[in-house]
């Protein structure tokens, strides 16, 4: 088994095939190397599910969102004009202009309060009499911070969102790899068949060819008086029943290539349909054994169908968490702290006589007041309070926290299930492949020993001590042995393949990063 980069073997294809790449419409040799290679690049499975991690990592960076300050302007500017209606307004018209500005940060905390902190900034001019600050420059920074302390408190809780996202991030990853897996193992399967129905073919068509030399022979001995007509008949027959084989093995042939070529997807096009797919690797036995308690170990550790469940229970964790928490009563925690300041054009007026004509004081200006803001000239601003929700009778509280807990309970059940599922498979696989490396062995003695018995058996019949029935039946065992020696190994090389899927290492040891496909 070849490791091989798999994006250095799509390299090395584009090279060899030039621009017309993917789009032959003649015979086509190819490495089972080369064969991933186009499946995984063009296999509208892959091409479907690749989306799925896609989508997973939006949402999870949408989920990260939330901790992500947030910043907001605002900026408005008001004239105001009417009538006068009472004394403290100048007679006639009263008229008041201002600008209103501000500017705030808000910041998500991770035990689920909000932190906030603001700058404010007011100017306004009017004609209003007893005024102590005309016009007035008015800044205030406020600093407010949120916090539930039962309902909606905790980390789990407030990540809530993110946590479900990238467990959902962590399942379409484990998916795809699955996928990804499933077919380079069918690619491998459906390669080694079509080599196996080609070989099985050309067997076939040595045995008809044998078949038919020995018709020929015994035909030109029946017209020479050596043999009995009777001859010819069971040569006849033989002949016929193996060209009858032949169309079978043509026909295997011709499944079998379509079956790649739709994992390879090089069927949808009209033009590629026609296609002859040529293996240009043979089957071998290279011996690898592993016991059933490390393919086991294995497989509990790489298995991309664990990853799901447990991330599958990951999500099913916290949203348990969070219904239990949405049963406690609501009571929430708010502290503010602000700094104001206030200047401007100042009027004093005489406390022994208010409403005389008043001296005018410091001119102010806006730059006075944020000063004083950020010196925090007054330290006595803050308050502090907490709001208490007790619902009564929350059924749909309780109705969600059972669902939770109960879906969590069938989500660890399942895993359980899972597990004792992947053992039967490891043990499967394993049993298989002990099998099918003990059978290639068998074959290939099997099929020794019919060649000796059929190289025996015409040294008889070129004596006389033999006739054709013992030779034509010696033929038959001799193709037939040939058949299940190389479907012993394709077996056995199928077998490897399969311990690499129930173990989950077939990425690895095909050096197939998710990368590539993932970004």
């Amino acid at each position: 088994m070849t490791k091989t980069r798999i994006f250095g073997a799509i390299l090395a294809l584009l090279l060899v095939a030039g621009p017309g790449f993917g789009q032959e419409t003649g015979d086509l040799s190819l490495t089972l190397e080369d064969s991933i290679v186009r499946a995984l690049r063009n296999n509208l499975n892959v091409a479907a599910e690749v989306i799925g991690p896609g989508l997973a990592s939006a949402t999870l960076a949408e989920a990260r969102q939330m901790y992500m300050p947030t910043m907001s302007i605002d900026l408005t500017r008001t004239s105001y004009e009417q009538l006068s209606t009472w004394s403290l307004q100048s007679a006639g018209t009263y008229l008041n202009k201002g600008t209103t500005s501000s500017a705030s940060i808000s910041q998500q905390i991770p035990f689920g309060g909000s932190l906030q902190a603001s700058l404010s900034y007011d100017y306004s001019k009017n004609n209003q009499l007893f005024q102590s600050y005309n016009p007035s420059y008015t800044g205030r920074l406020n600093f407010v911070l949120t916090q539930p302390l039962l309902k909606n408190f905790g980390w789990t809780v407030s990540r809530r969102a993110i946590v479900i996202a990238q467990n959902s991030f962590d399942s379409s990853r484990s998916q795809f790899k699955t996928v990804l897996m499933e077919t380079v193992y069918n690619v491998e399967a459906g390669y080694w068949n079509l080599v196996y129905a080609i070989e099985n073919l050309k067997t076939q068509q040595l045995a008809l060819e044998s078949g038919r030399d020995l018709l020929t022979k015994t035909k030109r001995e029946v017209q020479v008086g050596t043999k009995a007509p009777i001859e010819v008949l069971n040569a006849e027959a033989t002949v016929a029943r193996r060209e009858a084989d032949i169309l079978q093995a043509e026909a295997l042939v011709k499944r079998s290539q379509d079956q790649l070529r739709a994992l390879l997807n090089s069927g949808v096009d009209p033009a590629s349909r026609s296609q002859v797919l040529l293996p240009a690797d043979k089957p071998e036995f290279k011996p690898f054994a592993i016991t059933l308690e490390e393919a086991y170990a294995a497989a509990m550790a790489r298995r991309p169908e664990l990853e799901t469940a447990k991330a599958a229970i990951g999500m099913k964790m916290v949203d348990f968490r969070f219904a239990k928490n949405q049963l406690l009563p609501q009571l929430d925690l708010q502290l503010v702290k602000a700094s104001p300041g206030i200047s401007g054009q100042q009027f004093i007026y005489d406390p022994e006589d208010p409403f005389g004509i008043p001296t005018l004081g410091d001119p102010g200006s806006a730059s006075q007041a944020f000063k004083d803001v950020f010196n925090f000239r007054y330290k006595g601003n803050w308050s502090a309070g907490v709001t208490l929700t007790i619902p009564f009778g929350d059924m749909v509280g309780r109705a969600n926290y059972t669902y939770a807990r109960l879906d969590l309970e069938q989500a660890q059940a399942r895993l359980k299930l899972q597990d004792q599922q992947i053992y039967l498979e490891v043990s499967d696989a394993v049993r298989t492949l002990e099998t099918a490396a003990k059978s290639v062995d068998a074959y290939r003695i099997a099929r020794e020993l019919a060649e000796r018995q059929l190289e025996a058996e015409m040294k008889k019949l070129n004596v006389g001590m033999s006739t054709n029935y013992f030779v034509l039946t010696y033929q038959d065992a001799l193709a037939s042995a040939r058949s299940l020696e190389m479907r012993a190994l394709v077996d056995y090389n199928i077998a490897v393949a399969a311990i690499a899927r129930v173990t989950g290492s077939t990425l690895e040891e095909r050096n197939i990063s998710l990368g590539e496909y993932i970004k």
